[in-house]
């Protein structure tokens, strides 16, 4: 009987890493522009160079990774995110321009991340277990802990051995990937669809209703990481605390409601109505946009900021599971392109946020004022796929009749 569990547990850990990447060298911005000279305008590339590498990723996905395989894939995930990892550890002190250095880091490890985005979720989907969308909720809980673990340890780590200690916390962050190419190399892996039975790109995009869930991703994408990318900073500005303490109350207690959010969603799915729990989501999403952008308590708006953690937690997984059920043909492509969709809205939400925000002099309340569309859009596409669930329930009635 294959484990199962150990596939979940490589899974889990797949999340975490990617978490690491995600969030590690972020915290280093200030100490690479103070090390090494790099201008802050060439510091912001840093988060740029690393969503536009996993954005080519998601497209290479969907082209390729069947013809490669999923093991092989997904080993390679770990390997890379490994390699990078290390790499930031060493390469901008060992070539002449540690800019580039840390570029060339950035980007293996976000190769790594980008197949563990796409490769990860369809791992799941595709094994016995029951509940698949409480296991999915679940299963991108893990990334919400790994942000939460990735910002604490590494702020108590900086505080005991010193900011110039950072080369040794890399190469020990670089141990969770290493660690997990033995599993995925070793736990059972099943097809998500049988040998050229999986939707194409064009097949995929002549359904209406899958440009919906691409919408909805995209949203999904912008709700969450306008918010997580820019509650540090209204942290700061808006209760004068320091970068230390504005990250602990901004993006960490952000990730923690978040994470909860999936948690309580994995323990009770099968109770409750994923579509109503994705709307009542939403909802919860406008009011904690409204508070962050027109409250005049600094405080009410920080609770906004927090728990819109908890309103964004079950977008992204839960957008996944309706896709799975509408499209079970879908295969690589299908998770390859949310995957992508889900990216490009975590991209270009925060970038109008923070242009909003500059142009209306610095104020970052009328920059979360403009980030509210995302969830309304958000809403507003799933009522359009439940209206099609309905549609196509009653349809079928008929033919029955």
């Amino acid at each position: 009987m294959p484990n199962y569990n150990k596939t979940k547990l490589a899974c889990y850990l797949g999340f975490i890493t990617q978490a690491i990447a995600a969030n590690f060298a972020p915290l280093l911005f200030l100490k690479f522009h103070a090390d090494y000279g790099i201008s802050l305008g060439n510091i912001a590339l840093i988060s740029t160079v690393y969503f536009f590498t996993q954005l080519l990723i998601d497209l290479f996905c969907a082209k390729f990774v069947d013809r490669i395989g999923y093991r092989v894939a997904i080993v390679v995930s770990e390997v890379c995110s490994a390699a990078g990892l290390m790499g930031l550890a060493f390469l901008p002190d060992l070539i002449p321009n540690a800019f580039a250095g840390i570029l060339i880091s950035v980007t293996v490890y976000a190769m790594g991340c980008g197949l563990i985005e796409v490769l990860v979720s369809p791992i799941i989907e595709a094994c016995p277990f029951e509940h698949k969308e409480a296991t999915m909720s679940l299963l991108h809980s893990f990334y919400c802990w790994g942000c939460v673990g990735t910002i604490v340890i590494s702020t108590l780590f900086f505080k005991l051995f010193g900011m110039d200690s950072w080369r040794w916390l890399a190469l020990l962050w670089a141990l969770v990937p290493a660690f997990n190419i033995y599993n995925f190399a070793t736990c059972p892996i099943v097809p998500i669809v049988e040998d050229g039975q999986g939707m194409g790109i064009r097949q995929l995009g002549k359904k209406p209703l899958f440009w919906v869930a691409i919408i909805l991703m995209v949203c999904a994408g912008a709700s969450e990481l306008s918010m997580a990318q820019w509650a540090s900073a209204y942290a700061e500005a808006a209760l004068g605390l320091t970068k230390a303490i504005g990250d602990l109350m901004g993006p960490c207690m952000f990730a923690v409601t978040m994470g909860i959010s999936r948690i309580i969603f994995g323990k009770y799915g099968d109770k409750l109505d994923l579509k109503k729990f994705m709307l009542g989501s939403g909802a919860l999403c406008v009011i904690c946009y409204l508070l962050a952008s027109l409250s005049a308590s600094p405080i009410m708006g920080l609770v906004g900021c927090i728990f819109c953690g908890f309103s964004v937690g079950i977008m992204w997984p839960g957008t996944i599971s309706i896709s799975s059920r509408k499209f079970p043909t879908g295969g690589t492509a299908m998770f390859a392109l949310l995957a992508m969709a889900g990216d490009l809205g975590g991209s270009i939400g925060p970038a109008i946020v923070g242009k909003v925000t500059q142009y209306a002099g610095d104020d970052i309340r009328a920059g979360m004022g403009v980030g509210l569309v995302f969830p309304v859009v958000l809403i507003i596409m799933l009522f359009i796929i439940g209206k099609a669930t309905a549609d196509t329930g009653s349809s079928r009635m008929g033919n029955k009749v």
